[in-house]
C-alpha cells in the first residue's frame, strides 16, 4: 500500500502522511483505530508493544 492509498484511507494529505512516517509528527490515536482496524492487528501491535499478533 502507498502513502497516497493510506493517507486517503485516513482523510489526509499524503505530506501528512509522509510525516508520521518520518517521525516529524506523532500519529493521532484515531488514524491508529484505523489503520489497526483496516489491518486486523491491534494498536498495541502497531506501536510495537504487542507480538500476538504475528
Amino acid at each position: 500500500m502507498t502513502q497516497a492509498q493510506v493517507a486517503s484511507l485516513l482523510g489526509i494529505d499524503q505530506r501528512v502522511y509522509s510525516n508520521y512516517e518520518t517521525g516529524k509528527r506523532e500519529i493521532p490515536l484515531r488514524h491508529l483505530i484505523v489503520l489497526a482496524d483496516y489491518y486486523h492487528v491491534t494498536v498495541d501491535y502497531l506501536l510495537g508493544r504487542d507480538t500476538k499478533n504475528l
